[in-house]
């Protein structure tokens, strides 16, 4: 049985915020009022902060996700045959004109068999742990102050009995409508069970328009729906992943504040969305994209906060003692001081769909094209020089070839925007420049020692990123070269189904855990050069090791298959959605 000390866990989220939930029901981790802010509930963690339904006598449990939705479903069952189903959901849906997505967690208990007898045990605490709220309450309501914000649970369970911590028979249905400090207009059960069907027809409807792939479909639909729940709507950004410092390895000190947006990451879960035709991702975070660019002077940092912040000041949090007590817990993330240079291609990736979809609301063109170009200039003067890379080595400097790859995808698909564009001259000026990377990169990337192409111009260790070369259309996956690096890099790094980021010892010493990414960046790169059944055997080996609810953290204990680092992790669920589109049999073939 799962508990607070492992990633068996479900999340609930509205593109506002979002909440963790253990297999018991219980709400372990949660930040007020963004992704980013203050952990309210945090025993995820080790703190104290967590909010849980308490079946006394408790004997199982079941969970699963309502198909096709957000909305979690919990049952506990004690040893004398009583039952109890918890219902979890962030509300959102279209209301007056607009979307209604508030801060706000519903809770809905309902008596499913026998005589069940619950506690319900609230205990938000504040200041990343270090202290506790104050108290008040009303008829049908309790307080949770702290000095800049209180939250508010609105109930029709006895207010004596959440406030004590008293257990009781659960004979009726309770709901629990946890949120910022306003009174409802309705009465709780009437207010929850509203909610409860309006979010359910707009997380159905909006998984009814996917362009799905004849095979997978229920792991492709429940990637989609997290990816699309870690989207912070109101900028337009995508956080990486709802956590911080859960550890990459055990005791590794690789502990990392995800809760902002990766330009690299987010690039990946536009383009996963786009091929399932969810484009409104990619128009916000577009618009997300241009206030980044506008505000950048040329240079981007790797990461920014949701609300476009640059600086994410990295501190630690010594009130929480950190996943299974492997601290620190670290806030903000020393990466947006980073030189990434590979952010400049991701940034126009990312944007290129948008010059050539007819069905979006706002096409781009002369206009974006122009603004991208100071982009594609800092691509092509900084495609050589060293940098961090992708993996965002703090203390070494390279010339990373997926830095320098990206950098030639940036100057390529200028070319390709200015030939759509009618703009003859700027198309042949970014494809000589694409021209320029690509035979550098040809040159002085590949090793023949090594039989590969390798992590760095002129080095010798070995990176499963150079397997984005296919993806991104830098080579051919018939080349020689090509088919002969993905050999040497299963050889090297690969462990069963899953696969290494990199060869040599980084900051912290060898990497411990596989990273999931790279598992699909395998699987795809296998399908390309011919080994499609084999990749299919791979890809159904990596999703065997999704947690019970079909999601997937940012790292893997290969010997265990224990999931590690922070969750969910949208690069890993990415990684599902490619390789069931890629791999899956056309429907043609079944209809």
């Amino acid at each position: 049985m799962g508990n607070a000390a492992d990633l068996n866990l479900g999340m609930i989220g509205n593109c506002a915020h979002g909440a963790l939930i253990d297999q018991r029901g219980r709400i372990v981790w949660c930040c007020h009022s963004r992704f980013d802010g203050d952990p309210v509930f945090n025993e995820l963690l080790g703190g104290g902060g967590a909010f849980s339904i308490e079946l006394d006598d408790f004997a199982s449990a079941e969970q699963e996700y309502r198909p096709n939705t957000a909305i979690l479903e919990t049952k506990l069952y004690d040893s004398h045959g009583g039952g109890v189903k918890i219902i979890d959901f962030a509300p959102r849906f279209h209301a007056r004109g607009r979307m209604f997505r508030p801060l706000t967690i519903v809770r809905r208990l309902l008596p499913i068999s026998g005589a069940p007898r619950i506690r319900i045990r609230l205990r938000p605490t504040y200041s990343w742990g270090a202290t506790s709220p104050q108290i008040t309450h009303g008829s049908n309501h309790i307080r949770y102050v702290a000095d800049s914000f209180a939250l508010r649970l609105t109930t029709n369970a006895p207010i004596d009995y959440v406030l004590k911590e008293t257990p009781f028979l659960l004979d009726r249905p309770i709901s629990l409508i946890l949120g910022p400090d306003d009174t409802l207009s309705g009465g709780p059960e009437e207010t929850a069970r509203d909610f409860d069907e309006s979010t359910d027809d707009y997380w159905r409807s909006w998984a009814q328009r996917l362009s799905l792939p004849l095979e997978w479909q229920d792991a492709v639909i429940r990637a989609a729906i997290t990816l699309k729940m870690c989207v912070f709507e109101e900028t337009g950004a995508i956080i990486a992943a709802l956590t911080t410092s859960i550890p990459e390895a055990p005791n590794s000190g690789r502990n990392w504040d995800y809760r902002f947006c990766w330009l690299r990451d987010a690039f990946f879960v536009v383009r996963a969305l786009n091929s399932l035709s969810a484009v409104g991702t990619m128009e916000r975070y577009l618009r997300w994209i241009d206030n980044v660019v506008s505000g950048a002077d040329g240079h981007l940092q790797p990461v920014y906060g949701v609300g476009l912040e640059a600086d994410l000041i990295e501190s630690e949090a010594p009130s929480l003692p950190g996943y299974r007590g492997m601290g620190p817990v670290r806030r903000g993330n020393q990466a947006h001081e980073h030189n990434q240079h590979d952010v400049y291609g991701n940034v126009i990736l990312a944007t290129a769909q948008s010059f050539f979809d007819r069905r979006l609301f706002n096409i781009s063109g002369a206009d974006s094209f122009w603004r991208l170009e100071g982009i594609g200039e800092h691509a092509f003067r900084l495609y050589d020089q060293p940098d961090a890379g992708m993996w965002e080595l703090r203390s070494r400097a390279r010339i990373h070839t997926t830095s320098s790859l990206m950098c030639w995808a940036a100057c390529d698909r200028l070319g390709k925007i200015a030939r759509s564009l009618g703009l003859s001259e700027r198309e042949q000026f970014w494809s000589d420049r694409a021209q320029v990377i690509r035979e550098r990169i040809l040159t002085e990337a590949w090793s023949e020692k090594r039989r590969a192409f390798v992590d760095s111009f002129g080095g010798k260790d070995l990176d499963a990123g150079v397997l984005l070369m296919a993806e991104v259309g830098f080579i051919d996956s018939a080349d020689p070269r090509f088919i002969a690096t993905v050999e040497r890099l299963e050889e090297v790094l690969g462990d069963g189904p899953h696969m290494r980021r990199y060869e040599s010892p980084d900051d912290f010493g060898a990497p411990e855990t596989a990273f999931n990414i790279c598992a699909f960046w395998r699987i795809d790169a296998l399908n390309r050069i011919g080994r499609g059944g084999q990749a299919r055997e791979i890809f159904d080996a990596v999703l065997s090791c999704r947690n019970h609810l079909g999601l997937l953290s940012e790292d893997i204990d290969p010997k265990t298959g224990e999931l590690w680092g922070n969750f969910p992790q949208t690069y890993s669920m990415v990684g599902v959605i490619n390789g069931a589109t890629r791999l899956s049999k056309a429907w043609d073939t079944m209809l």
